[in-house]
Parts: C-alpha cells; structure tokens; sequence
C-alpha cells in the first residue's frame, strides 16, 4: 500500500508484447531485451518502495551511462549476452547527478551498445555494473550486498572454520573471483583497480558484519597465503612425444588447435618432450563430442591423453614463493596422493596442485587447518571462522562453565593455598557418557597422559571406560588406582619404547600396539603367537599446533601406509595376528570428517589384513577455548562413523581414545597474585605458578581462558600479560588477556 506503480505496470505490458514476440528463433538482441526486464522490473519495484517510505529517490537507465566495447572475436552471442564495458570518471556526471539528488536506483546487468541496443555485461553483471558506476562517478568506495559477507579463506559450505577475509589486495581478489569465489565476479575489480577505488564487500541481511575490504593498501601486510581454493571438473591433457624436443613452433601449433575449437587454455607446464595443459570448464564449453575433436586435431601433433576427472586444488596469497619454506610441512598433505601437474603463477599469486578430484575437499581442509590461522579475529587480514558468524548463539549461551556457578566454592577451596588445580568429576562423567552414547562406537578408553590424577582414572573406569597408556609405568599406575580394573581394560600404546617394556607388557597380559616394523624385524620372537594392535600413519596430521600433529613423515608414530605390506609379512613369519589397527593424527580437532577419514583409511587397510576385528580410531577430540565457541559436533560424528561402519569389509568394533576432551573442561588452574607491574606500555601480572603448573601455552602457544575469580562480577579495563616465577622468558600464561585491576591476593 503507498507504492506507486505506474512505472511497473507499463513495464508489465512490455514484458507481455515481448513474450509474445520472443521464440525458439529469437535473435541474441531480443534475448537481451527481454531479460533486461527483470531488472528495470526489479529496480523500478524498488524506486517505488523507497519513495513510498519517504526517502526521495530517482530511477535512473544504466544504458544511458554504459555503452559496450567492441571486442575483437566477440560472436553475436557475446556481443550481447556478455559485453563489455570500458569507462573512466567523469566529473561533469557526477555532479549532474548531484544537483539532481541524493539518492539513485538503477538497473544492473544491463548496457546499450553503439547502435543503442540492450545488451547484457553476463554472469556477476550486477557486480560489475556496481563497479563500472562507481568509477564512473569517481566514488570514494564501492559496496556489493549480497547473501554472503564477504570473501573466505575456503569455501564456508565445505569448511566451516574458513576465516572472513577482512583485508586483501585487488590482485588477490581477482585471483580468488576468478577461481570461483562467489562473493564477487573478477570483471566487477577491473576498473576499480585501474582507478584505486576501495570495494566493500558486505551482507544484506547482516550488516554488523564488517566484511571484506579490498583496497590498494592491502598488499603492505606482506606475504602471506589468504585462502585455499579448489575447482572441480578441470579437464587435464597431456601431450607426449620426442618429436616436440627443440622443434621451433610447436607450441604455437598446440595453442593454434585449441584457438581453433573456442578453448582458453588455464594452467600449462613443459618439458623436453611433454606438454600438459588444464582446461577450466567455467571458461569453456566442454562435452564430450568437443573433447574428442580436440583430440583427434591435437593427436597430429603428439600422442595425446585426456583425464576429466582432476581438480585443482590452489594455495592464494601475495608473494608465494616468498614463503615457499614455510609451506613445506602442510604440503606433506600430498604425500601420498597422484599430482598432475604443479604450477606457480607468473605474478606470484598463487601455488596450484592439480589432482584427483576425489580428493580435492579432503586436501583443501588438511591445507587450511595446517596453513591458515586460527582463532576469532583480531589481526589486519583473517576475521571470525563462519561458523562463528553464524553460529546458533542463543544455544551457545545456554553453557555456562561449572567454574562460574561454583565461585563461592572455589575461593573458599584456596583459602590458605597460593596455588592448586581443581577438579569437576561431573565435568567428567559428562563428557565421557556423551562418548559412550554415541551408537556406533563400540568401546571408548581414556588417554590417561591427559591427565594421571587417581580420583579422574577412577571416575572413567566407573563409567565403563578402558584406559590408553603410553608407557609400562603409566599401565602400572592405572592398575594400582583403580583397583581390580581387568587387564583386558588396558591399552599398552608406547612409541621408540625399550624391549623390555614390550616384554614387560605381554608378560603382564596387555594388549600392545606396535607402531614401528622394526619391532616385529628385530623382536618378532617375542611377540611370537600372540595378538597385536597395528598403528598406522594416515599420511597427514591435524591439530592446533604442529607440535601435537601425530601423522605424516615429519611425525614420529606409526607405521606408513606402504609399509603394511612388510609389516603383515614380518607378522606372519613370527606367527603374530594383527587384530586391531589404531591410527592418532593430532590434538585439539573440531572437525568430524577427521575420523570419518581416519576410518575410510584403516578400513581400507583392513581388507589386506583378515584377523583384524577392531578399528581403534584415536583421539584428539577437541574442546572449545571459550564459552562462546562451538564444540565438536559429536551428533556429525557418530553419523559419520555409522554410515562408514557399514562399508566396512566385515563387522569390526569401532574404539576412541579421547584424553582432554574427557578432562580439560572439568579442570581450572588457581594461582594467586603475587605482583604486578608496568613497563613501558606493558602491563604484567604475575602469579604463584607458572608454565611449570600449565606449560602448553608456553610449548604450543595454547590459549587458556584467564579471569579474576575474586572480582569475576567486575568489568575488564586493562590488557595484561599473565606470567609465572619461573626464570624464564617464555614463562607465560596468557598475553593480552582483559581482566579488571588486579591486585595481589586476587585468585586468577
């Protein structure tokens, strides 16, 4: 009601009068007109509502500003289906436009051409005729709302710990648009670029969100990879033959083919007798009859071999080959998968792998979680994860720690103590039955290196957890604190061990794990006739820390994947029976395709191995390092492990070995404050312990949530550094922490 809607009526009876006289025969100038429709439709619905509210508001015809270039090459379908634009400010528009208003609306997607015909600027047309206005008019920044916030370090659907890009250069921008990043069409930065004109990225229905910010001052944050990209459907094609070595032309000749069948080449490597080129099928119309006739054209030139199942899978960012040596240990990830083809971008913007699409996803989530930072935001470049944007919040806020409703109880526990640790057994028996009740998991055990404490051993063992122990001396302790525990409860897992541990354990009747094949090369005899677990390296680690990634050859545990052969070989001469594979890649994970990928593979073992009946898939269960951050999805994982169990050659148990999933939440760390100091703009407090006490954030840079207890109700106003007594630089408990004034005798 109040809108007017004369102007969208008539545009109504033209739509009519143009479907009638729109067919199967229409030329590419009808198309165009009529789908310019929607949008003047859409545009003149919105001039209406906007005057209607008050506001006052002018339509304006995009094709009275843009006007298409002449392409060379360019078909009649392009001409119109896909033109061009090429503008530059123009003052005198500008301020036309600003004696006539404040406030414009105007069609996107839409131009004339030199004739004066519509024509449609293609896919992302909205973007860049957002772009092309706003340089037209000289404007201070460009804005793009849309139903995403911006750009992402990875493909949010796929990962949900992708970070919001806050800051990138246009040259990263154009490399990710052009990759496939939704948020944004690379046409849309070409004249904004030219012209240094800042694009925003934002959120039509979230406008708290900041966005991304695309400007010419990003490139001074220096080298640095911003995403992870993969494409699907990349058509790979490889040309082979002596005949191509030294000849003048060939390669002129190749690109002459593909010139000649309407095909842009993307990625091309060379060698003295071999060419291999990648086909984007966003670029191209590629079917099977193209593919074919390319091969037959091609196949006169050299032997010719043509694989459609690839994908590539890229590492984007500012000056890569800067940073080549920091990017060796995430690139293990490809250790044991088949790469086509590598190739490192002339301007320097990207590393590109191309591979099995089948493993694309996986690939793309290992090289995130090894390469791009963690956390909730804070510095110039990575924003919140989209899980943290979009997360259920009024669900979050339902947690509240059993720290803070037991305040009172604490502060009474510490009365007399400078310092002590503090434990929740509910804390405990909670995690571990949400464990026990997952369905498909068939036994969970306790990793008790998490923490040795009796009464926690205790509390697991009465919740019908085993216990994992690492060592002769942990499996002791577990036997003497839980007494009566059945020794059948005890998981013997040592790694680099000393024989007569080994002996020690099959003298005492543990399961034992053996993750070297030298063990069975050098002590086969001892472990003659009896029954063995088998860890296996996956191939590649995960966690928060490199420190805490347990897979892949820069680790120490397990026996690799093409070792297996050996190993069932070393075990039938020694008359051993491998009854149970255990693979751990890393702590601190809150993703449950790491498990799912972890079963895949030591099923996959599996069917070399007929003896084995157990499927131990580890640990590393990972805890949220803040009330308002999301746990482990333990609902995706037990799905996961449900629908995997049934592919599984033969019925198997399925065991997990979680440690500080169980523990780390039921415990707090209490120090009281000893002194506090400023110097220069630092602030520090200290208190009665330190990395002695608490030494992950000191060796993995770990995050611990830090409060005042004694003034938990009193706001934060100062920025702290929290560190300890030891006679150590790194004897640190947290930086940067917000607490209010602290004095000593508070209890942090």
């Amino acid at each position: 009601s109040g809108v007017e809607l004369a102007s969208i009526e008539v545009l109504f009876d033209e739509l009519a009068k143009r479907m009638q006289a729109t067919g199967a025969g229409s030329s590419e100038a009808q198309t165009a007109e009529l789908l310019a429709l929607g949008e003047r439709l859409s545009s003149r619905l919105g001039e209406a509502i906007l005057n209607a509210a008050g506001l006052d508001c002018h339509w304006l015809d995009s094709r009275e500003l843009l006007c298409s270039a002449d392409l060379p090459r360019s078909g009649s379908r392009g001409r119109y289906l896909a033109a061009a634009c090429e503008v530059e400010p123009d003052p005198a528009l500008a301020r036309s436009m600003a004696d006539r208003g404040r406030l414009f609306i105007l069609p996107g997607f839409i131009a004339r051409n030199r004739a004066g015909e519509t024509v449609l600027l293609g896919r992302g047309g909205s973007d860049v005729s957002a772009a092309l206005i706003g340089t037209l008019l000289g404007a201070e920044r460009v804005e793009i709302l849309s139903d995403v916030p911006g750009l992402f370090s990875a493909d949010p659907r796929r990962i949900p710990a992708a970070r919001l890009l806050k800051n990138i250069s246009y040259r990263e921008a154009l490399e990710l648009a052009a990759m496939g990043a939704k948020a944004l069409h690379p046409r849309a930065l070409l004249p904004l670029r030219k012209y240094r004109i800042p694009l925003w990225l934002r959120q039509t229905s979230r406008p708290d969100i900041e966005g991304t910010k695309i400007t010419p001052e990003a490139h001074e944050h220096g080298a640095q990879v911003k995403a992870i990209v993969a494409r699907k459907r990349i058509t790979l094609i490889s040309l082979e033959g002596l005949n191509m070595w030294q000849q003048v032309g060939f390669l002129a000749d190749v690109f002459g083919v593909f010139r000649d069948h309407g095909l842009s080449v993307d990625l091309v490597s060379t060698s003295e007798a071999n060419v291999t080129l990648t086909l984007d099928p966003g670029a191209n119309p590629i079917d099977a009859t193209t593919l074919n006739r390319l091969a037959t054209d091609l196949g006169r030139l050299a032997q010719v071999d043509i694989n459609t199942e690839c994908a590539s899978v890229s590492l984007v960012g500012l000056g890569i080959r800067t940073i080549l040596h920091r990017l060796g240990p995430a690139l293990e990830v490809f250790e044991q998968r088949r790469i086509f083809q590598v190739s490192q971008a002339a301007n320097d913007l990207n590393l590109t792998f191309v591979v099995e699409a089948r493993h694309a996803d996986r690939l793309v989530q290992q090289l995130h979680q090894q390469i791009i930072p963690g956390g909730v935001g804070g510095d110039q470049v990575f924003g919140p994860s989209w899980e943290a944007l979009f997360r259920d919040d009024a669900a979050i806020a339902t947690r509240t720690a059993w720290w803070r409703t037991r305040r009172d109880a604490l502060l009474e526990v510490m009365a007399g103590r400078d310092a002590a640790y503090v434990y929740d057994l509910a804390s405990v028996r909670t995690a571990a039955r949400a464990l026990v009740a997952l369905p498909a998991v068939d036994r969970v055990l306790y990793s008790m290196k998490a923490n040795p404490h009796p009464e926690l051993l205790r509390c697991v063992a009465a919740e019908g957890l085993g216990i994992e122990c690492v060592s002769l001396a942990e499996a002791r302790r577990a036997q003497a604190e839980v007494p009566g525990i059945p020794v059948s409860e005890l998981l013997f897992t040592p790694n680099f061990a000393p024989r007569s541990e080994y002996r020690a354990a099959l003298a005492a009747g543990l399961t034992v794990t053996i993750d070297n094949p030298w063990i069975l090369e050098h002590w086969g005899a001892d472990f003659s006739g009896r029954e063995v677990f088998l860890r296996l390296d996956p191939g590649s680690g995960l966690g928060h820390h490199k420190m805490v990634r347990t897979a892949g050859s820069n680790a120490k545990f397990g026996v690799p994947l093409g070792d297996l052969e050996r190993v069932a070989r070393l075990a039938r001469a020694h008359e051993v029976r491998i009854v149970g594979l255990h693979a751990h890649t890393g702590s601190g994970i809150m993703h449950p395709d790491n498990w799912h990928r972890t079963l895949g593979t030591l099923g996959e073992a599996a069917r070399e191995l007929p003896e084995v009946r157990t499927i131990d898939l580890g640990g590393g269960l990972g805890v949220p390092d803040r009330d308002s951050d999301l746990p482990l999805d333990l609902a995706a994982l037990g799905a996961g492990i449900t629908a995997l169990k049934k592919e599984l050659a033969r019925p198997m148990a399925i065991w997990l070995e979680p440690g500080r999933f169980l523990v780390a939440q039921a415990g707090v760390l209490m120090a009281r404050v000893t002194q506090v100091k400023g110097k220069a703009e630092m602030r520090y407090v200290g208190v009665a312990t330190g990395m002695n006490s608490l030494i992950r954030p000191a060796l993995y840079g770990a995050w611990h949530e830090i409060v005042n207890l004694s003034r938990l109700d009193q706001p934060g106003d100062r920025v702290y550094n929290v560190v300890g007594p030891i006679c150590e630089t790194g004897d640190i408990l947290g930086l940067d922490r917000l607490l209010p004034e602290c004095r000593e005798g508070d209890l942090l």
